[in-house]
């Protein structure tokens, strides 16, 4: 069932938060699609626009409504994250999302508005949902690259008065999360007061968090253990802090480094193991495999499993 986030998150508010996983090719999709139905809980697939340059558009929607129709019985959303007019324009024009993301959380605050109405307007003509962002994450994400000098948190005030000027469906707002590999590492986690002001002042309004991936140390341990050379020094965002943070209004969870990650350390351990393999499709069936289980987990830390049959009634 294809719906769009603005119908996810009227259901899921306050009491359970939805994945929104990046995705760049098949296995990734597999993997996504085969969990979520195991689990009977609704999801969010989304690409980027760097996904899109790397695979063509036409090829990942084309993947996910195969998935579709190998796994029905699944719920979803199908979003394109961190977009700019010209992918977004685009991909309303063309069809296949029920979801959008306009990032103009770097320009100043009226042009933000501006940026983010004009897509709001052309979006809800075709019943799309629009996230919008306000704050600005530190870190790196495909193609995109933030300082921490240049980052800061979302003010509360600016939240109320933005989504009042935008008519935007649901927020990503900068807690703490940043973007890549390397979060954390000055150990201040999320700053959960923030969220509990926003709350206050919109009851109900959906907000994102970019930048959720957990960062596992065993992981990154592995990949170094197999020949990698991944900074060992900062955690991403622990399982207690998405647990206070659903039911303070965050939706959306964004993962894309975790699976980055996965990826890296079922390769690298694979032919480590066995150099006289050189198939890819080997590695693959153990990396969907290793994807399910990790989605599986967060279907569960997020409260999502066994959820999807609420939106078939």
């Amino acid at each position: 069932m294809l719906l769009t986030t603005k119908q996810l998150f009227q259901k899921c508010y306050g009491r359970y938060a939805i994945p929104a996983v990046n995705v760049f090719f098949m296995e990734e999709i597999h993997g996504l699609f085969a969990a979520a139905q195991e689990a009977n809980a609704p999801f969010i697939v989304q690409t980027t626009p760097f996904a899109r340059d790397y695979a063509h558009a036409d090829m990942l929607l084309s993947m996910i409504e195969s998935a579709a129709r190998i796994y029905p019985k699944t719920v979803y959303a199908i979003h394109m994250d961190h977009g700019y007019e010209e992918h977004i324009f685009e991909a309303i024009d063309k069809g296949g999302y029920t979801s959008v993301m306009i990032d103009a959380s770097h320009d100043p605050f009226d042009k933000n508005i501006e940026r983010t109405k004009a897509v709001v307007a052309k979006a809800h003509e075709k019943n799309i949902s629009v996230e919008a962002e306000l704050g600005v994450l530190a870190g790196v994400e495909d193609d995109l690259t933030v300082d921490a000098a240049h980052s800061f948190y979302t003010n509360p005030q600016e939240v109320e008065d933005f989504v009042k000027a935008t008519d935007c469906d649901s927020l990503a707002i900068a807690v703490g999360t940043s973007h890549g590999a390397y979060k954390f590492s000055g150990g201040q986690g999320l700053q959960l007061q923030i969220l509990e002001e926003i709350q206050a002042r919109l009851p109900g309004f959906p907000l994102v968090l970019h930048g959720g991936s957990n960062v596992s140390a065993e992981v990154v341990e592995r990949i170094n253990a197999a020949g990698g050379n991944l900074k060992t020094d900062a955690k991403g965002v622990q399982e207690d802090e998405i647990r206070k943070a659903i039911p303070l209004g965050i939706c959306k969870i964004n993962i894309a480094t975790d699976m980055r990650l996965l990826w890296t350390m079922v390769n690298r351990e694979f032919f480590r193991n066995k150099p006289e393999e050189f198939a890819p499709t080997t590695p693959g069936k153990t990396f969907m495999e290793e994807y399910k289980k990790f989605m599986l987990k967060k279907f569960d830390l997020f409260g999502c499993s066994g959820k999807g049959s609420e939106f078939q009634n």
